[in-house]
């Protein structure tokens, strides 16, 4: 009889973790007249996340400036007077912040979340008219703002009614504007007495559909909640499965992570920010990517944990090869947002001392999880995107919505306790991507029968461009409004880098100036949303016998004249 042990599966791990009397267990609650999955010892707000998570632990970094987790809380307790008493916002108010990852990012989201009110977290990037919509949209009454998005608000439409809030001003703020420095001022404070029930709206996250503007996801606090409690369940049954600790590898230092992606993704502020409470994990932020001074922070702050898009991750890999950077308290290199290429992650494996690649997939509507995958699972499985969190639910449908069996190809439905209730006023949007509780990720994917899933193709149209999903239609319809555009197709092209770059072919009534067409779009557009490479055409689009424009074949074209090839 063989002497070999048996390693236990990642499916008899997350049992273990979370069967009945655990403090990981897991129930079916009814919740929105669907069964579905939660943690049953879960915190029941971010409210009660941040209270028992306080300490004199360090929290946020940032430059030259540092906060304790009491500290953090201490500013949003101010913060969150303010807001009630000041500026009138109260449970279910929906109150904007548009900043980089600056600590009073956080103070304000804490302070949001923490009154009962809905936290929507805006793009940083976007334009001005891109933020007009949003803030008209979710009907904001107040937005956190620092010194670029002030003057992109100066922009706004005079219709724009919602009190200012200025973060770090680099000059004159608009008259209406109040500094968030004076919510700051004075003597600490208590964190007003507020009723949240787990299931109350919490966030507000704006992402690109296939057409027209942005969806409001709306996620409630269980939502949020059950995600960070799910990427918890995930590293305990790594370690099991294992053997190992993930600590750090000289003790008397905190463990810390790197926040090098924006606070505005669910990566950002759910998979780095918030799930550090309750591991009591220093955050390191930056005010954008760069590799250098990222490896910098790596070896002064001694960084254990680092997650980003697989572009950023790449670049890490590629510049670490001829730093001299001490990179080797780098214990986990986590990614998401778009797939990384299988060299990638062995590039990850033998490129850090003692690292182990890891990835997911998610969506915002899912509030960041969905499936995970590390160390040698993904070495071994490395087109793979890994398999189910614990408190969800993954089903492969065919046209007709019938399930289909393991290998076999269709539409990636999900379920779940961190699954967003619906849009913001998009009954349309709602109805279209629900069924019977599950919800249409727009992404044809098979499961193997070890149920690791692959992701294949997209059915919605997107461009998934360093991790930042780019709706086709809404670039479209910027183009269209070129006096001089009469038809547009827009499309992925692929990028070694971020995996995509955005292409466009256009129709023109009359000669064009190709290098015109970007200039022309940053007055609708954010930069990372215009097209990279634009072919110019003056006969109308080839059509599909629908009458739809023949996409697949306009891309082909694209790609080839560029001297690319498609997978």
């Amino acid at each position: 009889m063989s002497d070999t042990i048996k390693k236990m599966t990642r499916a008899e791990a997350v049992a273990q973790l979370t069967g009945q009397g655990q403090p990981y267990e897991v129930t079916t609650q009814q919740i929105n007249g669907q069964p579905t999955k939660v943690f049953a010892n879960a915190n029941p707000t971010l409210r009660d996340l941040y209270e028992s998570t306080r300490s004199d632990a360090t929290f946020y970094v940032y430059e030259d400036e540092s906060y304790s987790f009491e500290q953090m809380y201490q500013c949003a307790a101010k913060i969150a007077t303010a807001l009630i008493e000041e500026h009138g916002i109260g449970p279910g108010d929906r109150v904007a912040i548009s900043m980089r990852n600056y600590p009073e990012w956080v103070m304000a989201f804490n302070a949001i979340t923490s009154i009962g009110a809905i936290a929507v977290a805006m793009n940083a990037l976007w334009n001005s008219e891109e933020m007009e919509y949003g803030l008209v949209h979710c009907g904001a009454k107040l937005i956190f703002a620092d010194s670029q998005r002030l003057e992109r608000l100066t922009q706004c439409s005079d219709a724009l009614q919602l009190d200012i809030i200025a973060v770090r001003p680099a000059g004159d703020v608009p008259v209406a504007a109040k500094l968030i420095g004076d919510m700051l001022a004075g003597a600490s404070v208590e964190m007003p007495a507020v009723a949240i029930s787990p299931d109350d709206d919490a966030t507000i996250l704006y992402t690109s559909g296939s057409t027209g503007h942005p969806k409001g996801a709306v996620s409630s606090h269980r939502n949020v909640i059950n995600a960070l409690w799910s990427w918890e369940v995930d590293g305990h049954g790594y370690r099991l499965i294992n053997e190992v600790a993930i600590t750090p590898i000289n003790t008397g230092f905190q463990m810390a992570t790197l926040l090098g992606i924006p606070l505005f993704h669910v990566a950002g502020s759910h998979a780095v920010l918030l799930s550090s409470y309750r591991a009591q994990r220093k955050v390191v932020a930056m005010h954008k990517w760069d590799v250098d001074l990222a490896m910098a922070l790596i070896e002064a702050e001694k960084i254990v944990t680092f997650t980003a898009p697989a572009a950023v991750t790449g670049d890490l890999v590629t510049a670490s090869k001829t730093s001299q950077r001490d990179l080797s308290t780098l214990q986990m290199i986590g990614g998401g947002g778009a797939p990384r290429a299988p060299e990638q992650v062995k590039n990850i494996d033998h490129s850090f001392k003692n690292a182990i690649p890891n990835t997911g997939w998610g969506m915002t509507e899912t509030n960041a999880i969905g499936t995970g995958i590390a160390g040698g699972d993904y070495l071994s499985h490395a087109n793979s995107s890994g398999q189910c969190s614990a408190v969800l639910e993954l089903s492969i449908v065919d046209e007709q919505g019938t399930p289909l069996p393991c290998g076999e190809r269709g539409e990636l439905l999900i379920r779940g306790g961190s699954v967003i209730r619906g849009y913001w006023n998009r009954p349309e949007a709602d109805a279209s991507s629900f069924i019977d509780g599950w919800f249409r990720t727009g992404d044809v994917a098979y499961l193997d029968a070890e149920g690791f899933l692959y992701i294949v193709d997209r059915i919605k149209d997107l461009v998934i461009r360093g991790g930042e999903n780019i709706g086709c239609g809404e670039v479209e319809a910027a183009l269209l409004e070129h006096p001089c555009i009469l038809e547009a197709a827009v499309y992925g092209v692929p990028d070694d880098r971020l995996g995509e770059e955005i292409g466009a072919t256009i129709y023109v009534s009359e000669a064009v100036d190709q290098a015109s067409v970007p200039v022309f779009l940053q007055q609708h557009l954010a930069k990372f949303k215009i097209p990279r490479y634009i072919t110019v055409q003056n006969d109308s689009l080839p059509r599909i016998a629908s009458g739809k424009i023949n996409k697949r074949q306009l891309r082909i074209d694209a790609v080839t004249a560029l001297g690319l090839t498609l997978e």
